[in-house]
């Protein structure tokens, strides 16, 4: 078994070893020579590396789990700044446009992999890790493919389908969820959807041609309709009276998924683990089926080698080993993180799986299709910032601290602040 170390300061740390080694470059460096590799907490990391070196027992691995994949991010910005970097390191998609944006930090992974690296992932995935000057800087892990998970139970008592696909047909547009929204609340009295920030708006507006940057970069959020359209779909979500207004991540967002406070919220791929330990008396009573419009995604990651690390070769031996689409699978296999290779996403494991918890709904077919019919848009270096601009807004709204004719302009002034770097 891999000795295990945890090192102080707050960052868990954990040493996996099989024999010692020395450095390296990629090409002349001894890929089994200790690397150092930052991951943020809660993505199976651990998990992956022992599976490394099952398949590599003469190499070494130090894993730090930093925390928060924003608390990750900003110690890879503070370390690329001049502290030590490490060999390898997993970033969140939400964070990657501001490295994209500054390639030289790290190395182009078309010099170790060849030109056609990137062939075989999710073109929208590559091109997120693709610099303008065409470096690819990080290997696509895995992604987070969108649905909607839902309350059979609940819906049955209002009246509505149950079955994953009667329920996708029924609210294939915004629209239609709205007034699919409104019958329920109105059979049952109560709220159909938990929130309009995360599970409609963020869902939306990821379902544009451009976004918040237009195609050269420029920021165009304030009129990109698509943006604004999509807004105004969590506003009308709003005054349609079918939100239970409470946050994800909020102290009610997980009592409210166990006793019926809403009927529908937003399930990522990567999120619905949590939803089962939020309910578990609620096993059997949630099903999981396709979002309004053409899929989307929230989240996912990549794998970078940063310019000045010590042991580039030992990072880009684990990348080669754990990131084809056998790894992929078996990855997800372990974690449930839903593989970012094509072939993995085809693959009868992924996209034939279900889970009785959410009563056998077919959630690899759902994710799956979720993200391979998402369309790519360019995602700048405030993205994040933007985004989290106008989900603030929706929030304010829904806490009755602005109003729905405000919240559009509250989310664009809070979006240029950003942007300034206010």
């Amino acid at each position: 078994m891999p000795a295990i170390t945890v090192a102080t300061l707050g960052v868990v740390a954990l040493t996996l070893t099989a024999c010692s080694g020395g450095g390296g470059s990629p090409k002349d460096g001894d890929p089994n020579a200790q690397f150092e590799f930052w991951s943020f907490t809660g993505i199976g990391q651990k998990d992956a590396v022992n599976a490394y070196l099952e398949k590599k027992p003469d190499a070494k691995v130090k894993l730090s789990e930093v925390g928060s994949t924003t608390e990750t991010a900003t110690a890879l910005t503070a370390a690329l700044a001049g502290g030590k970097v490490p060999d390898l390191v997993l970033i969140q998609g939400d964070d990657l446009p501001k490295f994209v944006a500054n390639p030289g930090n790290f190395i182009d992974l078309r010099t170790l992999g060849g030109d056609d690296l990137g062939e075989g992932y999710l073109d929208w995935a590559v091109d997120a890790s693709t610099a303008e000057d065409g470096s690819f800087i990080c290997l696509p892990t895995d992604v987070g493919g969108l649905g909607l998970a839902y309350r059979a139970d609940l819906f049955e008592k209002a009246g509505l389908p149950t079955d994953p696909d009667e329920v996708a047909a029924a609210w294939s547009t915004w629209d239609d969820f709205i007034a699919l929204g409104e019958k329920y609340t109105e059979a049952t009295g109560e709220p159909f959807v938990d929130n309009v920030s995360t599970t409609i708006f963020f869902a939306a507006v990821n379902q544009v041609s451009q976004k918040y940057y237009s195609a050269d970069g420029k920021t165009i959020y304030a009129d990109n309709p698509e943006v604004k359209d999509a807004f105004q779909v969590g506003v009308d979500a709003y005054e349609a009276g079918i939100s239970a207004h409470i946050d994800a991540w909020s102290t009610g967002w997980g009592p409210g998924k166990a006793n019926g406070a809403f009927a529908v919220t937003t399930a990522p791929s990567w999120i619905l683990s949590g939803l089962k330990n939020d309910a578990p008396d609620t096993a059997g009573k949630w099903r999981v089926t396709s979002l309004p419009g053409i899929g989307g995604n929230w989240g996912g990651s990549c794998l970078a080698i940063p310019a000045r690390a010590k042991n580039p070769a030992g990072a880009w031996q684990y990348i080669q080993t754990m990131q084809s689409p056998e790894g992929q699978i078996e990855h997800f296999e372990r974690s449930g993180t839903f593989p970012a290779a094509d072939a993995a996403l085809e693959s009868d494991a992924v996209k034939g799986y279900t889970d009785e918890f959410f009563g056998d709904s077919p959630i690899g077919r759902v994710i799956s299709d979720s993200v391979l019919n998402f369309s790519s848009f360019y995602n700048g270096p405030d993205t994040s910032a933007i985004g989290g601009a106008f989900l603030n807004a929706l929030i304010a709204m829904e806490a009755g601290n602005t109003a729905p004719a405000d919240a559009w302009q509250t989310g664009v002034d809070a979006a240029d602040q950003a942007v300034a770097g206010g």
